[in-house]
């Protein structure tokens, strides 16, 4: 049996083995809460997955997918609730007892060992060993076959894991988690680092485990993800859930973002308004280059417009916006703000000339989360609020309330650590910082990776608001469908060449594909 059904006007899905309704599940979680100092994270969630099938988990950022997942890996003990394993009761008390049960979790924070190998990380707590002695051929070997089966043999198990990239890491804690054998696999967000051919590997990989009868809970926010792979969704909300097992094929997409959400999301989008051809030029990009990663890029954007850079990950595009904002030193080129160049390699300079940078991995590039929020959001501007060698945290507090308010960041505690935040408040962080500047150009790279779909159209909503206030905004996004519909006019890159430049109204996600793929200009 597959799954290939055309839904409410999706696009097909994959064939994926699903899991026979008749067969006994393998996993059943019923009435699990779980409290932190008296806040319930969890409200009585039920969750059932079949062997062999992909079951997706759906709902908004803190609406407990976390929670239950750290639950399920023996990471948090339920405060009330069962867990039934085989049709026995079972407790899950460390990470050790999960995976000797059978339960291996991919988490999305990646927990990888910069310092180590792919090999020491792939076998880390269970090491092939022979009379205490590590054996590492054997290791290697192991990992060369696990890499090749995620379509990525080219990374050697010799290599030390920090010089890999976000995604390089991401492959290697999947290789991690499959080299337990386990009977259930938690997959959560694996894709938010990949590109389109990494997430088709991604899925053949799924294929083949659900295949062999291994059950797979896919966590993502990405609804074409779960139309591609899934065969079942639990949907959370606000620590309860409020749909279980909804057969993937035949549960419109519409009703699965009416609840997650609680209400109908009718344009995901907000309509582009028109730029006037007068109106001023805010940045301005010339030849840009940087050897060894793109050259000859030039763009300009207007007041009130957004540009947005289509491509894959790797294609420089990244590269592109770090050398704007002067965190890489350009090598050919200029970039000039309201007319006037930019020195180049100065952050510095950059951000007095009134752009801000709202980078890839902002968790780990663009907060400090043990920090409050309100000291996030005045990071850029802390000359501001000093009173001589003193900061005013008074002052710092109340323009952050400003920002909080006027972005509606949830919740509305300038004194909340901001790693306790979800991932679409932590964007709104972050961008709350450059407003408090006073930048009117923004690069926002990656704006909704890891952000729920009502996050999603809030995030966008936002770039509206902030381009009507006449900012200006470059936005980089490894989904087309993103680039396309918040963007006036769209730069397609590839191999760090731009491949063409033109209005957004005017391509469609499957030429830009066509594009990246074929790597020639149009």
């Amino acid at each position: 049996m597959v799954n290939d059904d055309r839904v409410d006007g999706d696009a097909p899905g994959r064939p994926v083995p699903a899991g026979p309704a008749t067969v006994e599940p393998l996993l059943v979680a019923r009435g699990i809460v779980k409290e932190f100092s008296g806040v319930r994270a969890l409200d009585g969630v039920d969750l059932e997955v079949r062997p062999g099938e992909v079951h997706c988990l759906l709902g908004q950022n803190g609406a407990g997918k976390s929670t239950l997942i750290k639950v399920l890996a023996g990471a948090h003990q339920p405060t009330a609730g069962a867990v039934r394993w085989l049709g026995e009761e079972v407790v899950l008390p460390t990470p050790v007892a999960a995976l000797r049960t059978g339960i291996a979790t991919m988490h999305q924070e990646l927990d990888v060992v910069d310092g180590l190998t792919v090999a020491e990380n792939v076998h880390l707590g269970h090491e092939t060993s022979r009379a205490g002695l590590t054996r590492r051929r054997e290791a290697h070997a192991r990992t060369r076959d696990l890499l090749r089966r995620l379509g990525h043999g080219e990374i050697s198990p010799t290599r030390e894991v920090g010089s890999l990239s976000a995604a390089g890491k991401q492959v290697v804690s999947m290789a991690r988690a499959l080299s337990h054998e386990a009977r259930l696999i938690v997959m959560d967000e694996p894709s938010a680092v990949l590109d389109s051919e990494e997430v088709a590997n991604l899925f053949r990989v799924v294929r083949q485990l659900t295949a062999a009868g291994v059950a797979v809970l896919y966590i993502s926010h990405r609804l074409e993800e779960i139309r591609r792979v899934g065969d079942r969704i639990t949907v959370l909300k606000d620590g309860r859930t409020v749909a279980a097992g909804l057969p993937v094929a035949g549960t419109p997409t519409a009703e699965l973002i009416r609840l997650m959400t609680g209400r109908a999301v009718d344009q995901v989008f907000p309509a582009r308004t028109p730029v006037p051809a007068d109106r001023e030029t805010l940045l301005e990009v010339r030849d840009l280059g940087l050897r060894g990663s793109f050259s000859d890029v030039s763009f300009s954007v207007r007041a009130g417009e957004v540009v947005g850079l289509a491509g894959l990950v790797g294609s420089g595009r990244s590269e592109i916006l770090e050398t704007v904002f002067g965190a890489r030193r350009a090598t050919a080129g200029q970039v000039l703000v309201g007319g006037r160049p930019l020195r180049p390699g100065s952050v510095a300079a950059a951000v007095r000339a009134g752009i801000g940078l709202a980078p890839e991995e902002r968790k780990s590039q663009g907060l400090l989360l043990d920090e409050p929020v309100y000291r996030n959001i005045t990071l850029s501007t802390f000359g501001r609020f000093a009173r001589g060698p003193v900061l005013d945290e008074r002052a710092e507090r109340a323009s952050a309330r400003e920002q909080i308010a006027a972005l509606d960041l949830r919740p509305a505690d300038p004194d909340r650590p901001v790693r306790t935040l979800s991932g679409g408040n932590q964007q709104k962080a972050v961008l709350a910082r450059w407003l408090v500047h006073g930048c009117r150009v923004l690069l926002l790279d990656e704006p909704t990776r890891g952000v729920d779909v009502g996050a999603r159209a809030e995030v966008y909503a936002l770039v509206r608001s902030l381009t009507a206030a006449g900012n200006a905004v470059v936005v980089v996004s490894s989904e087309i469908e993103e680039v396309l519909g918040l963007s006036h006019r769209v730069l397609v890159v590839a191999e760090g060449r731009v491949l063409h430049s033109g209005p957004a109204d005017r391509i469609d996600e499957h030429r830009v594909l066509d594009l990246v793929m074929e790597g020639r200009a149009a």
